[in-house]
């Protein structure tokens, strides 16, 4: 007996590592079949934009995870937090998170995450999603209590909004996903739009 084509459901693979990522998904319903992450540069090409920067990364890393599985539905994100034009990557070490939470502190800045998908027909879809997010002032006991808590380890801008940052976080307007690190409203539009069905 063979099984109509339009019974068989495409796996879903996520090429991202982030923890974050994999439970925003789970929360929306939406479970990998494989978790597959990818290992890009990500330094920003001379005078590019934030917003170009997370849709080409996250366009690069679904392009990369295909390479390997082309029979799925591949999801890919990049995540960029920008300080006017200037891009905020992940610290090396805790002095650059102090100095990088030291930057946003009492300002406004935006994150950008992009996200892309790749069916196994070939076909592409990406999208961005952003938002404004304003920190309170921190002082040196804010300052020590974030990078103390080890938060900003691998992570844009230093910090985790879903963290000890949250409770410093006087104003956030669009896309609180986005911030996390997957808008799900973009994702699952894009998912659809390709003719990913879940189970």
């Amino acid at each position: 007996m063979s099984l109509d084509a339009s019974s068989i459901r495409a796996r879903l693979v996520l090429a991202s590592a982030s923890p974050r990522r994999r439970e925003l998904l789970v929360q929306a319903g939406v479970t990998p079949d494989l978790i597959a992450p990818c290992d890009l540069d990500e330094t920003p090409a001379p005078s590019e934009a934030p917003r170009r920067l997370a849709a080409r990364l996250a366009l690069a890393k679904a392009r990369a995870a295909a390479t390997a599985h082309g029979d799925a539905f591949v999801l890919a994100a990049d995540t960029v937090v920008a300080l006017g034009r200037r891009v905020m990557g992940k610290p090396e070490d805790e002095s650059d998170a102090r100095e990088m939470l030291g930057r946003l502190s009492g300002r406004g800045h935006h994150v950008i995450t992009g996200v892309a998908v790749r069916g196994p027909d070939g076909r592409e879809a990406a999208r961005l999603a952003e938002a404004r997010v304003r920190f309170k002032r921190l002082d040196g006991e804010d300052l020590s209590a974030l990078v103390g808590s080890g938060e900003w380890r691998g992570v844009a801008g230093g910090y985790r909004i879903q963290g000890r940052a949250g409770a410093c976080v006087m104003e956030l307007v669009g896309s609180y996903t986005a911030v996390v690190g997957l808008p799900l409203y973009e994702t699952l539009c894009l998912l659809r739009g390709l003719g990913w069905r879940g189970s």
